[in-house]
């Protein structure tokens, strides 16, 4: 599996390359994980709904296929695209979502944050101390085309928070959200998080979490 270094990239771009990729791809294509730094964007789901984005202002909203509602990347947040064919590895959609978020689970434990799953909502939240789901960490939404997925999961990492008070995330009214910074318990000072190095990390384990059997 090819795991592409973090990079900045403009989503539209992004976007257009997956589809090219995945129309393209036949049964010797290997995978591919694209760990990519977006500018600000919103990017609304295949059913979202108009009405969770509440004044997003310059920032530009994006309608794409994947799945779940509105989202938002930006600058400090890795977003690892999994160019994944599910017949290879003999995988179901939610297989794949499993592997992903357990990839970041172990991600965010090795920066000392507790990363639980929430019933009914895909992603992963900061656990809180009873150890039920706090604010969202992560989010994730795939799209399947010929039996491989695109699109793929987004860990908040050092960023800033503002924009999502400017949408419902993931069409959650009120969902409060954090990233890796602000969730670990270290001191602000300490160690700081380094989007390059977790997303090293990210995309090593979410290559071993694919391609276990």
């Amino acid at each position: 599996m090819l795991i592409r270094s973090l990079a900045p990239a403009d989503y539209l771009p992004t976007l257009d390359a997956m589809r090219a990729f995945t129309a393209s791809r036949d049964d010797a294509t290997p995978d591919e994980i694209w760990l990519v730094e977006h500018p600000a964007v919103f990017t609304q789901g295949l059913a979202g709904k108009p009405e969770h984005v509440l004044t997003p202002g310059e920032i530009p909203v994006v309608r794409t296929e994947r799945g779940g509602q509105v989202t938002y990347h930006g600058p400090g947040q890795v977003v690892a695209y999994t160019l994944v064919d599910l017949r290879r590895h003999r995988l179901m959609v939610r297989d794949l979502v499993c592997r992903l978020e357990a990839a970041a689970i172990e991600t965010c434990a090795a920066w000392g944050v507790r990363a639980v799953r929430k019933p009914g909502a895909p992603g992963l939240y900061h656990a809180s101390a009873d150890g039920t789901a706090g604010p969202k960490l992560a989010s994730l939404g795939l799209k399947v085309s010929r039996g491989c997925t695109y699109h793929g999961i987004a860990l908040n990492v050092a960023m800033d928070l503002e924009p999502f008070e400017r949408i419902n995330p993931c069409g959650y009214a009120g969902l409060q959200v954090t990233d890796l910074a602000r969730a670990r318990a270290a001191p602000p000072d300490a160690d700081r998080v380094d989007p390059a190095a977790v997303a090293r990390h990210f995309g090593e384990t979410l290559a071993a979490h694919i391609e276990r059997p």
